[in-house]
Parts: C-alpha cells; structure tokens; sequence
C-alpha cells in the first residue's frame, strides 16, 4: 500500500477493526499488541497531498472514502457479507464507533441517550443538531403519548422540544395532540406503530438525510457517481444518438457521425409531382407525405426498418399542404390549399369525414391532445376548432393567422401557436384568453414544436432558423445556419435522442443536421435533385430520418453500415476482452 512493503499478515490488521465493530455495542476492550499493531500501521506516511492517502492518477480521490462508497453499495445490494469483509480487509469502517452506537440507540429507542451521542459527533453544526434533536424528541413525544405517559410526554414537549425553537408550527400541532389522542395519527402516518421497528427505520433514514454525507453516505451514492460521470460522457458526446441501454462502464462514451442518420437506405417513389410535406406517426410505425399532385400516401415502417407503401389517399381538388397523425395514430388528417379538411382511416384508407366552411378556405390542421376534436387556420384569417362530426366549437376571428400557415397545440390543450403576421407568432392561451407574441425580424415561413412543448423551431426567409423557449417569457436560444433558402416554404425539424438534433431541408438539394445545443452543422446530406421542402425524424427510431423534394421523392436516411460494423467490431472486442478478464477472476 502506498509503494510500502507490509511484511504483517492483511487479515490480522483486519481483525482489529471488526473486533472494534463488534464490541463497541457491548463496551469491549481491544488488547494492548493488537492496538499498538494498528496504531502502527496507522502512523504510516501516506504519498498524497495533504494527510490522507489518495487513489488515481489526479490524486483527487480519498482512499478512505473511496471504499466507504464502495462499502455502502454493497450493503445497498444486499451483498452484507461482502461489505463486512471489505471493512475488515481495508481497515476503513464504513462509520466510526459513535456513529453506530447512535445508529443503534435510536432503532433501540433510546431516545435520551442518542440526543447525547449526537451532540458528541462531530462535524455536526447547530441548526443540523437542532434539526436532527428534533426529529428524535418528536418520537419520543409520540411513543410516551401512546402509552399514555402524558405527563412525561407534556414534560417532553415543554423542555427539550420547545426550547429548541424551531418548527413553530409543527409544536403548535404537537401541543395539540395533548388534548385529541387521535391527533398523532393524523400528524404522523408512521405514528400507527410509533414504537415498532419499521418506524424506527424510517426515523433513522430520516435522520441520515439531515446529517453530512461524511457520517451517513446515501445509500445510493455510488450508482449516483456512476450516472454523473455517464451523464458528463454522453453531454459531451456531439453526435449522441442512442439510447441510454446502450451506455457501458466497460468503457468511455463516444458515438462518433456513424450514430446519425446519413446515408441513403431507400427511396420512395410514387408521387406524380412536388412533395411538400412528410410527417412520421408518434409510433415511428408509418410516415405520411403530401404533394403538389392533390393526393396524399402512407407508408408504413417494417420491423427490419423497410418503408413501403400502404394507402394512396385521394379525393382533394387542390395540392395538399398538410397532415397531421391522431393522437393514438389510427387516424390522419390531409388540409388542401385553401379547399377543405379529411380525416381518413389509417387501417382502411377510408375517408370518414369532410371538414369544410362556406365560402372559406382551410389552410392548416391539427388534433386536439384527446383525438376527440380537430382545430385549422382558415383563410379569412380566423381559427377554428372543431368536434370529429364537424361542429364548430370555437372560432377566433381576426388576424389570428396567414394564408398559408403553420399551426399546433400544447399536449394540455391550453394554447394554440401559429403564424398570425408576416413575422410574427401567436401564443393563444384558450383558458386565460391571454396572448403572447413572438416577435422576429425577418418574415416567418414555418415551425415546429418541440416534444416537451418548450420549444419552438422557427424558419426565416433569411436563411435562418431560430429555437426559442416558450416556457415563460420567450427569447432565442440558439440559431442555425448553413441551409439555403430563397423562394419556397423549407421545414425544419428536432429528432433523435432527447431531441438532441436539429434537421432541415434546403433549396440546394440538401437535409442539413445541427447539433441543438451547440448550434454546430454536423452533416449536409447530398442526394435529391430538387429543393428539399420537408423532413421528418422517426420518434420512436432514432436512427432513421426522412426528407422530402421538389424531385418528387422521399429519401429514407439510415446509419453508415460500413462505419457502424467496424464501430460494432472494435466494441465486440472490447467485450470479448473484459468477459475474459472476469472470466479468470
């Protein structure tokens, strides 16, 4: 230890502190050899900086509380021999003397005496020694009240609780139970069995979390280590896109531009003319598209990631602008260029019903959060909202929204986002009748919000896409750039794990993907002839991605194989190897 020869036996130094353990309850003594054996051995000089021994090439970690940490998991896990054993070997209690003997006066319900044992630890500053006494005294109130001690309980109360002058209220309720015997009950659910064991737990974990780490270490602070440093890894990670089931402690966290959609898995053919929009199903199970060619398709996504078509939806007059998947995904709605609303069968196809207003276009589509309504943007400028038979229930006249238009509602159903001007945004709070606008400098042409209703991902005619929070007051976040557009209504989008990603079509023919957080482009996409109007990332499978163009085509974008199988290859190794290490331990 510590570059240090020991020549005595490791078990022997081990039996001296689990004899100190064991007899510390009973008052014990350790004899005179075996205490000089381990004043010894604790008078050692330890290479570290300052006076305790350090583990690691920073030298940042304390031995001792390294395997303090190590020792509370494994009696967390249930693993008590072990965590025995550990204590022995290192001869590095998990808490000192005092700390069990108070441990043990409170499950034993020595109330008097572990006030006093507290008041001798150290490291415990007054408003914790107020906090922790408290907690104590008040089950000792609770116990003497049950058996009818009122007088000691009163007693209690009036000189070692209220002197501590803290928790006014909790006294004032206490005092209380002086006069109503039921009142405890009611203060305290553990009071039911206010001297039983199971109480007593609860009061000694109660105590653990009001006292320093240094005496008490959380039960679960190791797998908390484990998730900080896996949480470091995977922020760090620019291009992470993958589920957290797929994080290892075998080694460190790297996903590399493999994990990113970026190559060409398919490309679907069957629309006659430009594709404006494409839109995946919240199941990941199908994608729907329309196009300038009046009709609207689905597809649906294979088990094996394979997307082929399922239904061709016709019977609008004008090129479809929109859709926009129910809820529970069994249902699509399809919005025509200033025509009408259909809502269609996702099994069947069937059209089940025509959304339409006298002498008014419709220009935009969406679902009630409860798929029990549907609301559109009307070109008059006005919104309504729906029920399925199609009766109106609500309709906002005014300048609520633009000719061709963007629209959606928060998961709660309270507010209504759309384009209301050129370059602005409408937030309509349906139950406050309260609005909030989001204000840009350049004109709008769509947006997208965010899965967690936070966020909303803003496309300008200037070649820029804007993130704005929306939780309280809206500002921008961050800004994207790199695309190119000039003339036609380019969509963006978020995708991938936690949403992580950003990704938008372009007018050069490209998809173009930013990391959210940073702003950085990661990958430009060649592949399509024409502008790139739509994308689309699967929800549920982070690894596929969709676009649609002006060339009449939807590209399906998957993983690089090539990279993905060496990636795969190298981490198989790193497998193989560890299994053969335990193997031999």
């Amino acid at each position: 230890m510590g570059g240090r020869e020991d020549s005595e036996p490791p078990l022997k130094r081990v039996k001296v502190t689990l004899t100190q353990s064991k007899n510390s309850s009973d008052h014990s003594s350790i004899t005179d050899p075996v205490a000089s054996s381990l004043g010894d051995y604790m008078a050692w000089p330890l290479p570290s900086q300052g006076d305790e021994e350090t583990i690691g090439k920073t030298g940042v970690i304390k031995r001792s509380e390294f395997i303090k940490v190590i020792t509370r998991a494994l009696y967390s896990l249930g693993y008590d021999k072990t965590g025995a054993i550990l204590e022995e070997e290192s001869g590095i209690p998990m808490h000192s003397s005092l700390v069990n003997l108070f441990m043990q006066q409170v499950m034993d319900g020595k109330w008097d005496d572990s006030v006093a044992t507290l008041r001798a630890i150290d490291l415990l500053d007054e408003k914790i020694m107020k906090s922790a006494s408290f907690v104590i005294l008040e089950q000792k109130f609770f116990e003497l009240l049950k058996k009818e001690k009122m007088v000691a309980a009163l007693d209690t109360l009036r000189n070692e609780i209220v002197p501590l002058r803290i928790n006014a209220n909790t006294v004032h309720e206490l005092a209380a139970c002086m006069i109503s015997p039921l009142q405890p009950v009611q203060l305290e659910p553990s009071s039911q069995d206010t001297d039983g064991a199971s109480t007593r737990s609860k009061i000694l974990e109660k105590l653990q979390k009001l006292l320093p780490a240094a005496l008490f270490i959380p039960g679960n602070r190791l797998e908390r280590l484990v998730e900080q440093a896996l949480d470091v890894q995977r922020d760090a990670c620019v291009f992470h896109n993958t589920f957290d089931s797929d994080l290892s402690l075998y080694s460190d966290h790297q996903c590399g531009r493999h994990q990113i959609p970026s190559q060409t898995s398919q490309i679907l053919h069957a629309h006659s003319d430009e594709i404006w929009f494409l839109q995946f199903s919240h199941n990941g199970k199908y994608l729907a598209s329309s196009s300038k060619d009046q009709s609207s398709i689905i597809w649906e996504v294979k088990g094996d990631g394979q997307v082929s078509l399922k239904h061709v939806l016709t019977g609008h007059q004008k090129p479809v602008l929109t859709v926009s998947w129910s809820p529970d995904d069994r249902q699509l709605l399809t919005c025509g260029l200033e025509e009408v609303i259909r809502r269609w069968d996702v099994t069947s196809g069937e059209c089940l019903h025509v959304y339409e207003k006298n002498g008014v276009g419709l220009i935009s589509c969406g679902w009630f959060p409860d798929g029990r309504g549907i609301f559109s943007g009307m070109a008059d400028k006005s919104i309504c909202l729906w029920d399925l038979d199609g009766v109106e229930l609500e309709c906002w006249k005014g300048q609520r929204t633009l000719k061709i238009s963007d629209m959606a509602i928060t998961d709660d159903g309270k507010r209504i986002i759309n384009i209301c001007r050129e370059t602005t945004i409408l937030l309509l709070d349906r139950e406050a009748k309260f609005e909030r606008l989001i204000e840009e400098d350049e004109v709008i042409t769509s947006f997208s919000l965010s899965k967690d209703n936070k966020f909303l991902l803003v496309n300008l005619i200037n070649q820029e896409i804007h993130l704005w929070s929306i939780e309280s007051e809206p500002k921008v976040v961050s800004k994207y750039k790199g695309h190119k557009r000039a003339r036609f209504v380019i969509r963006s989008c978020f995708g991938g794990f936690e949403q992580a990603f950003i990704a938008s079509g372009s007018e050069d023919s490209q998809v173009y993907i930013w990391h959210r957080g940073s702003g950085e482009l990661l990958l430009a996409l060649p592949g399509h002839s024409g502008a790139v109007n739509c994308v689309s990332w699967n929800p549920v499978n982070l690894h596929m991605l969709a676009s649609a163009s002006d060339d009449r085509t939807i590209r399906v974008w998957g993983l690089d194989h090539l990279n993905l199988r060496r990636k795969v290859s190298q981490s198989n190794d790193i497998a193989h190897l560890a299994h053969q290490f335990n193997g031999r331990t």
